[in-house]
């Protein structure tokens, strides 16, 4: 599965590509889209709806995570930062992928543990969990690589592990296939184990089933 973060910003939008088997995350690509000197606010705005339009379009991600707008030091920050978000959100859209929010809070908190965890700490936790050699630089790739791995520490581990099964996942149900007589086709497993529509029902043993063996 992946998951594409993105750090928004009128002056530098960061962008972070995730990958994941359930169990270890891949780095797949990061970076961070610069304005140029002498562009104008219309035209940056272009530059990054451009620009992440094409990186979805090759990372091709299963959904895209974005920072939330929580805090800006004045209005004037805050409505340029809204127009970046807006324009990252449409260029998501059109890719045809899932958007979902997190507040800065809530990405430290899942990549960090604490809060208000400092830049440094964010990018050095990015590092481990990524097994990269060096914390991804600018910040804004590094920010953006933590909203993508929020995103998977807050996924129920149910469906983390049915979008990353090889087989297609129909309705809550993975496709099995059983080893009774009439095998000849494809079952259904409920994530309890037992199987429906198919071939045999069996269910798994709770220990308040376990009997011990009798004694001699």
């Amino acid at each position: 599965m992946r998951i594409f973060g993105i750090d928004p910003g009128s002056e530098r939008t960061g962008y972070g590509c995730v990958e994941t088997d359930g169990r270890r995350h891949h780095l797949v690509a990061c970076g961070a889209i610069a304005a140029l000197a002498g562009d104008s606010f219309p035209h940056r705005l272009a530059r990054i709806h451009a620009e992440l339009s094409s990186l979805l379009v090759a990372c091709r991600p299963d959904c895209v995570a974005i920072e939330n707008l929580f805090y800006a030091t004045n209005v004037r920050s805050a409505l340029k930062l809204g127009h970046a978000r807006g324009v990252a959100m449409l260029a998501a859209v059109e890719a045809g992928c899932e958007v979902v929010e997190y507040t800065p809070a809530e990405i430290k908190r899942a990549v960090v543990g604490y809060g208000r965890a400092e830049k440094q700490q964010v990018g050095q936790m990015v590092k481990l969990l990524l097994g990269l050699t060096a914390a991804p630089s600018p910040h804004d790739a590094a920010d953006a690589l933590a909203v993508a791995i929020c995103h998977l520490h807050s996924m129920p581990l149910v469906r983390l592990k049915a979008d990353t099964t090889d087989g297609p996942v129909v309705s809550g149900f993975s496709r099995t296939k059983t080893d009774g007589p009439e095998a000849s086709g494809v079952g259904r497993t409920k994530t309890d184990g037992s199987v429906v529509s198919g071939f045999s029902r069996t269910k798994a043993r709770s220990w308040r089933s376990y009997r011990p063996p009798a004694q001699g």
